[in-house]
C-alpha cells in the first residue's frame, strides 16, 4: 500500500454537497446515488493516485476493470464524510468490472473473488481503530511483499501492529488468487529484467528509474512490490526523480 497525499477538494460539485452533509445512512445512499459530480471527483482522485487503485495498486483500467470512488471510512458508519474529499478513494473494480473479473474467474472455473473496496470485508462494518489507510503517511511500514505474490505484515512490526496489518490485508482481501498472480508476474518479471542487467553488467538504477518513476503522470502497477524488490536503489532512484513518492 502506498501513501497517497491528497491534493485538491474534488470539484465545485463535491463541495457543495459537502457543505451540508448527510446525517444517516439512508441520507447518505440516497444522496450520494444521485449526486452527477462522480466523474469529475473520480479523475481527481486518480490524478493523485498516479491512475492506481488506493489499496491494490492495480491500474484497474488495464484489465477493463475501471475504478469506482470508494469511501475510506463507509458511509453506513459516518454519513458525514459522505461528500468529504480527504474520505475518498479511487478503487478497483467498478460495477461493470466486477461483472468482467466474474466472468475470467467463472471461465477459470474459481469462484468470484473480490478484493479492495468491494471485499465482503470492506462492505460490512471497519473497525477504524485497526484499519490501515492509504491516507496515512506512514501506511507503507505495514506491508510486505513476497516472491509468490503474497502480502503480509512486516516482520519487525510490533504485535499490535502486525494485527493491524493483517486485519487490513484480510479486510480488503489483498491476497485474493487474482492478485496473488497479478503481484506475481510482476515479480518474476522484474527477477527477469534484473537478471538480464546483471548479466550484462548495466545499470540497475536505469531499470529501477523505468519502472518506479512515474511517466505522464502514471505509475506503473504495484508500485510498493518494486520499491521494495530494488531496495536501498529504489530509495536513491525516488529520491533523485520523484521525492514527492516517498
Amino acid at each position: 500500500m502506498r501513501h497517497i497525499t491528497k491534493q485538491g477538494n474534488g470539484g465545485f460539485q463535491l463541495g457543495r454537497a459537502n457543505q451540508s452533509p448527510p446525517h444517516t445512512n439512508e441520507q447518505a445512499t440516497s444522496r450520494w446515488s444521485s449526486f452527477n459530480g462522480k466523474s469529475a471527483v473520480l479523475q481527481s482522485l486518480l490524478d493523485e493516485q498516479y491512475q492506481l487503485c488506493c489499496y491494490s495498486e492495480l491500474n484497474a483500467a488495464a484489465y477493463g476493470f475501471g475504478f469506482h470512488i470508494e469511501h475510506i471510512e463507509n458511509k453506513n458508519q459516518r454519513p458525514e464524510r459522505t461528500f468529504d474529499y480527504a474520505n475518498l478513494a479511487a478503487s478497483a473494480l467498478e460495477a461493470q468490472g466486477i461483472d468482467v473479473l466474474r466472468n475470467q474467474q467463472q471461465a477459470a472455473d474459481v469462484p468470484t473473488d473480490l478484493f479492495g473496496g468491494h471485499a465482503p470485508g470492506k462492505q460490512q462494518s471497519v473497525d477504524m481503530q485497526r484499519f490501515i489507510s492509504p491516507h496515512q503517511p506512514d501506511c507503507a511500514r505495514f506491508f510486505s511483499y513476497l516472491s509468490d505474490g503474497r502480502i503480509v505484515p512486516t516482520e519487525t512490526l510490533s504485535a499490535s501492529d502486525k494485527e493491524r496489518a493483517q486485519y487490513t490485508i484480510d479486510l480488503l482481501n489483498l491476497n485474493s488468487p487474482f492478485l496473488q498472480v497479478e503481484r506475481q508476474k510482476w515479480w518474476d518479471e522484474l527477477s527477469k529484467l534484473l537478471d538480464e542487467h546483471l548479466d550484462k553488467e548495466m545499470d540497475l538504477h536505469s531499470l529501477a528509474t523505468v519502472d518506479l518513476v512515474p511517466v505522464s503522470a502514471t505509475l506503473k502497477p504495484f508500485f510498493s512490490v518494486t520499491r521494495q524488490f530494488f531496495g536501498r536503489i529504489a530509495e536513491d532512484v525516488l529520491q533523485q526523480n520523484a521525492p514527492e513518492l516517498l
